[in-house]
């Protein structure tokens, strides 16, 4: 009789393991974009560029049920967009970018997302806050997001400072980056 219901119990929380792991979806990594955009200032910033750098993503999920997302970056994938500039000046800011003058990527190459919280902010609106580790320094961010036709979209803004990351700065800083970063989103999970 102690079998049986040993059995019969290792079953239900089988079938619970899997009920529960069928209410995590992927992340659609080829059809999601995660876009950063950098901004100028300074004396000179007029003789300088605003830059947008692609971060694919290379692993995550989202669970309705439990109204969670984790989203995962390469930082060493990451692409300066930059389409008014040449090739030249694009793999410069590139090279910076990666280097340890920026984000270091060979030493942090993961940059992680995972939400601690979400609440509905309407019919297809979110606020979710969670844990951002960047350049190997977490902390909380808290973002609005929207779903329109199976898309999680919304933007959020960071500064660079706060994750121990110096804004680059040239010509004696009278052209530098600003401190504040915003990153925009458009997530697609993978569908059935």
């Amino acid at each position: 009789m102690r079998y049986k219901n040993l059995l019969a119990l290792l079953l239900l929380l089988l079938s619970l393991g899997k009920t529960a792991a069928a209410a995590s979806v992927p992340v659609d990594l080829t059809n999601s974009r995660l876009t950063i955009h950098v901004f100028k200032s300074g004396f000179f910033s007029g003789f300088a560029h605003d830059h947008q750098v692609s971060a694919p993503l290379s692993s995550g999920t989202v669970d309705a049920t439990a109204m969670s997302v984790e989203v995962h970056f390469d930082a060493r994938k990451m692409i300066v967009l930059d389409p008014d500039t040449s090739a030249d000046d694009r793999a410069k800011v590139q090279e910076t970018m990666l280097s340890d003058k920026v984000l270091d990527s060979s030493k942090f190459p993961e940059i992680a997302f995972v939400s601690r919280d979400v609440k509905p902010a309407g019919n297809t609106a979110y606020t979710v806050t969670g844990d951002l580790t960047l350049h190997g320094v977490t902390h909380p961010v808290t973002m609005s997001v929207a779903l329109a036709n199976g898309h999680y979209t919304g933007a959020v803004k960071l500064k660079q400072t706060d994750f121990g990351i110096q804004p680059i700065k040239i010509a004696g800083g009278s052209v530098k980056v600003k401190d504040e970063v915003e990153i925009s989103f458009d997530i697609v999970l993978h569908s059935n």
